[in-house]
């Protein structure tokens, strides 16, 4: 990473990590309410059987709802579990899962362990972010663990993330290893920025 794209990325991290948490916990609420539609309408018009999707924590736009309806309405949800190499395992999400704290203390499920390449069977998957430009590319919170899954997949379905309305930026830093994805779900909208690479 050069000097000065990592020092901009921890710059606006640190500034967007500071935003979340000074949302208020009805702005919170209703951001929750709002993302569990607007990932439903996702799900309903990408046709998606099977996806993978991430646990949020407290200040992330919530999706644990979602995942628990999806679980209920019979869609398959892959949820990610990181590793110390990098990778990412998966485990399928059940209705009376346990979570547990993982590794860098995020919410992680408790189950079985399915490896990295589980997650090439999905249709969507639904994913992290910090922010997102209007060109599709991610920043992530620095551990490039979805950057190298997109990255490794060979028939990448549709790829959005989630995050607040404010954190669509006219451009984000980037670096050769940093992936673009399809779209953005916020608590209000649901943008396709560039095509799915299927």
């Amino acid at each position: 990473m050069s000097d000065d794209v990592g020092h901009e990325k921890r710059a606006l991290r640190a500034e967007l990590r500071e935003r979340r948490s000074m949302l208020s916990e009805s702005a919170r609420d209703a951001a929750a309410s709002g993302v569990h539609a607007q990932l439903d309408e996702l799900v309903r018009s990408v046709g998606a059987r099977s996806l993978s999707c991430f646990l949020s924590t407290q200040t992330e736009p919530d999706t644990r709802r979602f995942i628990a309806d999806a679980v209920a309405r019979g869609i398959r949800v892959l949820l990610p579990i990181t590793r110390n190499d990098g990778l990412l395992d998966w485990a399928v999400a059940t209705a009376d899962g346990d979570i547990a704290e993982g590794l860098f203390g995020l919410p992680e499920p408790v189950g079985e362990l399915l490896g990295p390449i589980a997650v090439n069977d999905v249709d969507l998957l639904i994913i992290p972010a910090a922010a997102v430009d209007r060109g599709g590319m991610r920043l992530g919170w620095g551990r490039g663990y979805f950057d190298k899954t997109i990255g490794s997949m060979e028939r990448c379905p549709p790829v959005y993330a989630v995050i607040y309305d404010t954190e669509i930026l006219e451009s984000v830093p980037r670096e050769i290893h940093d992936q673009p994805v399809t779209g953005v779900v916020t608590p209000t909208q649901t943008i396709t920025l560039a095509p799915a690479r299927r």
